[in-house]
């Protein structure tokens, strides 16, 4: 097997190099307290150790219980299989539209998924999204051609009768008490793609500016530009969705970098210009890869965990496949969206640091669905409304099955988060209250955190035994000496 080769590896080497440089702990402490800042955080404050780098430090005392840290995340996806059982705004991750719209979109795209695999011909995946916000309830014919083909529903589920998924999804079925659980409704994507909508207008202005203008296969977008984009797409949704995440954190750098250009000639900034073109566009693209230069990074290929049905003397096998899929992957989103100006981004290298940051430091993106509160609140009501309500909701719930609600799930890199240090007995931990309704992460302390103490979490199972957690935490690159494991260590 041929290591790819990728050019840009050897013509940028310079800026490569620059670019995947530490940041120094003086640009490190200047990121994070303005970043702190723009939040109105002061809760907490982020300091550089000789020992275990970044580090997250409380700021105040804190009770067993409270909020440390509400922390919105620099990029984050839902992933592809969640996107049939959850419609959540792509900036926020809110669910939107309506109680009734979430159910009647799960039950039909859940119905063309099962038809596809029995043979209908239904279309591609990519249009699904569109294709149900287009629907038109009034033509019968159309109905029944949608039930029909959508009939091969899994066995512990009971289909509805026909026309009630497409009434829910118009809005023409209103489901009993629906309006104690109200969602903001859909924002289509500004480039019409189809495939993102939003919780409002400012979450598709925010998406649009940081990444989305670059990856939206809508129909505003170059011809070659959508179909690349459409090819890039359908391999990250066929071999790892992270390839998502990384095509986000570059679109991001691109976008910051052009726009850090354009104030810079407009004289809304100062940058030294006293160099050649090619040094200033250099020192505009560090600046604008300044907040990922922030996360932890090695590349996929050497930090990505063995999987446990690969032997270790096909490990070097395995990493160069790892490999190649990135290159695969690269080669997909550089005919999509490359810039001259950010041509260091499209170096393998960078790509492979990028996802290894991912793989490193991601956090899981969940949030609950209002779905599994509205069946639990009808099952709270009192007769004669629970039984005259059950007379609607009771069939739909036995159509949606056992899984009759779902969380968006999906994973997001917090800048935050991702600098809080492991401890296999830790005063804080990621955890979603029942207000917490969007993809931002969570930290709650779980005893006493007193001020200048650092706030650490698990990221482990911390009741696991002590050998299985040493090597769980040896796919992150460390051995832990916190006191629980130097207690328990044999």
């Amino acid at each position: 097997m041929e290591e790819p080769i990728c050019p840009i590896d050897s013509s940028c080497q310079t800026q490569i190099s620059a670019l995947l440089s530490p940041p120094s702990t003086l640009q490190l402490q200047e990121y994070y307290n303005t970043l702190l800042s723009a939040r109105h955080c002061s809760s907490i404050t982020v300091k550089q150790d000789a020992n275990f780098g970044k580090g997250v430090f409380a700021a105040m005392d804190f009770s067993d219980g409270d909020l440390v840290l509400r922390d919105q995340m620099l990029v984050g996806s839902q992933h592809s299989f969640n996107k049939i059982d959850c419609f959540v705004c792509s900036f926020c991750f809110r669910f939107i539209g309506s109680i009734e719209l979430q159910i009647g979109r799960r039950l039909y795209l859940q119905g063309l998924r099962d038809s596809e695999s029995h043979g209908c011909d239904v279309g591609s995946s990519s249009s699904l999204s569109k294709n149900f916000h287009e629907m038109d309830s009034s033509s019968e014919d159309e109905d029944q051609g949608t039930h029909q083909c959508g009939s091969g529903s899994s066995k512990d589920k009971n289909p509805l009768p026909e026309g009630v998924v497409e009434s829910l999804m118009n809005g023409q079925l209103n489901l009993p008490f629906s309006k104690e659980f109200s969602l903001p409704s859909a924002v289509p994507c500004l480039g019409g793609c189809g495939e993102a909508y939003y919780c409002s207008t400012s979450c598709a202005e925010a998406d649009w500016e940081s990444s989305h203008s670059l990856l939206c296969t809508g129909e505003r977008s170059d011809p070659a530009h959508r179909e690349a984009l459409l090819k890039f797409n359908k391999h990250a949704n066929e071999t790892n969705d992270i390839f998502i995440l990384a095509a986000k954190a570059i679109s991001f750098t691109i976008l910051r970098y052009r726009k850090l250009k354009a104030n810079c000639h407009e004289g809304k900034m100062k940058y030294d210009t006293s160099g050649d073109s090619n040094s200033y566009n250099a020192s505009l693209l560090l600046e604008a890869w300044r907040p990922i230069s922030m996360g932890h990074k090695r590349r996929w290929w050497d930090c990505v965990a063995l999987p446990d049905d690969i032997d270790s003397s096909d490990e070097d096998s395995f990493r160069m496949q790892i490999k190649e899929l990135a290159f695969k992957s690269l080669q997909l989103l550089k005919k999509a969206i490359f810039d001259k100006e950010c041509e260091p981004l499209f170096s393998l290298d960078i790509y492979g640091h990028i996802i290894g940051m991912f793989e490193q430091n991601n956090l899981d993106l969940v949030v609950a669905s209002l779905v599994e509160d509205y069946f639990l609140y009808i099952d709270d009501l009192k007769n004669p409304d629970k039984e005259e309500a059950e007379k609607i909701t009771q069939p739909i719930l036995d159509a949606l099955g056992e899984d009759y609600s779902v969380c968006c799930q999906g994973t997001a890199f917090f800048p935050l988060q991702s600098c809080m240090n492991h401890s296999c007995s830790p005063n804080a931990k990621a955890f979603k209250r029942d207000e917490d309704r969007d993809g931002q992460a969570t930290i709650i302390a779980v005893r006493p955190i007193r001020k200048g103490e650092e706030i650490t979490i698990s990221y482990v199972d911390e009741d696991l035994p002590f050998e299985e957690r040493q090597a769980s935490l040896a796919d992150y690159g460390f051995r832990c000496r916190c006191p629980k494991c130097i207690e328990e260590e044999p």
